[in-house]
């Protein structure tokens, strides 16, 4: 076994705190070597709680130390920066979702990969459920056959995060319920069916909700409590169609408040079979069996954590012994998809991607 990866953790609020214990639970394989925030309150009561010697509030100086890679942390606007940052210093890079701001930034966060030849890693944590990792084995034994539409659905009832801060000011985080949590159904929507070629889209988004801040009714509110002096210029609502070329289709609902049932699943449409996943309920193949209809219900573990294994595997990623979970390709076709929802519905009518 060769010697520990050290790790840079660069943004240490509730994303950060759980790249740290996830890179705990590797440590075998991995140390903690630096941290950073821009909070000095942050940094001392990680760096105590963590055992890191290493800690800086100015994220240029943890580049210029010995980490091997970092997991970036912080918020959406700064995601570029710190990347191209980090790969023009030598370090391989797992960034959060989103990306990036938009495609533009992704594309750069891209190409200064290419061109440093170290690992890029979205963290498109998803993937790693139990049920995710064995429908993207059947899609790629062909238990489902070809897969021609796709649902992805995300709706909460009442769910604006910190109403009238960065979360609801497009300056800051690019956009609303698409780009925070809609990015991880397009991507494990892509991902479980291996269409990765978008062409169209037309879509639809409005902000009907969080825009009469005062008039908003919730029970709790992630990030909150409002401020409602603050700004709400994002939707809350997306939904609409894409297109796969000629080979398939994706139809989209994400919502951070509607008027409906709270759901949330991942459809995937095969002609020999289909199956939902990500409801909370058992994963169940709807396929046929002898010549009859049938239900098939897989028995499978499913008793390791996402994050974990997200952190496990950008740390065997970086070493060379398998590719990224989630490469920056596909994180940049993501991005492309989402820009082209907001440019659909701007524009009223379908856009090409």
């Amino acid at each position: 076994m060769g010697k520990k990866l050290k790790l840079g953790i660069i943004g240490l609020g509730a994303i950060g705190k759980v790249h740290s214990d996830a890179y705990v639970a590797n440590s075998k394989d991995a140390e903690i070597f630096a941290i950073c925030d821009a909070m000095p309150e942050r940094v001392k009561e990680q760096g105590e709680k963590l055992g890191v010697k290493n800690t800086f509030t100015d994220y240029k100086k943890l580049l210029a130390s010995d980490v091997d890679a970092v997991s970036i942390c912080t918020g959406n606007t700064t995601h570029m920066e710190i990347a191209v940052a980090a790969f023009k210093a030598g370090k391989h890079v797992l960034v959060e979702k989103p990306m990036a701001m938009n495609a533009v930034q992704a594309a750069k966060i891209v190409e200064a990969a290419t061109k440093s030849r170290k690992t890029l890693q979205i963290g498109m944590v998803w993937r790693q459920s139990a049920e995710a990792r064995l429908v993207r084995k059947y899609v790629e034994d062909g238990v489902l056959g070809n897969i021609y539409h796709m649902r992805a659905v995300m709706i909460r009832r009442r769910g604006i995060p910190g109403l009238g801060g960065w979360f609801t000011t497009k300056a800051q985080s690019g956009g609303g319920p698409l780009i925070d949590i809609g990015v991880h159904w397009f991507d494990i929507a892509m991902h479980l069916s291996g269409h990765w070629n978008p062409s169209s889209v037309s879509a639809t988004c409005s902000g009907r909700f969080g825009s009469k801040m005062r008039d908003y009714k919730y029970v709790g509110m992630w990030a909150g409590p409002p401020n409602f002096n603050g700004v709400f210029d994002v939707e809350d609502h997306a939904m609409g169609m894409v297109r796969f070329g000629s080979k398939a289709t994706m139809a989209f609902e994400i919502s951070w408040a509607a008027n409906a049932e709270e759901e949330m699943y991942v459809d995937l449409l095969g002609d020999k079979g289909g199956v939902r996943l990500f409801n909370g309920k058992p994963l169940k193949l709807l396929t046929e069996f002898n010549g009859n209809i049938a239900d098939v219900n897989p028995q499978y573990a499913d008793n390791e954590n996402r994050f974990h294994l997200q952190a496990q595997k950008f740390i065997a990623a970086c070493r060379g012994e398998c590719p990224p979970a989630a490469t920056g390709k596909e994180g940049l076709t993501n991005m492309k998809l989402i820009d082209a929802v907001y440019a659909s519905s701007k524009a009223g009518r379908e856009v090409k991607i």
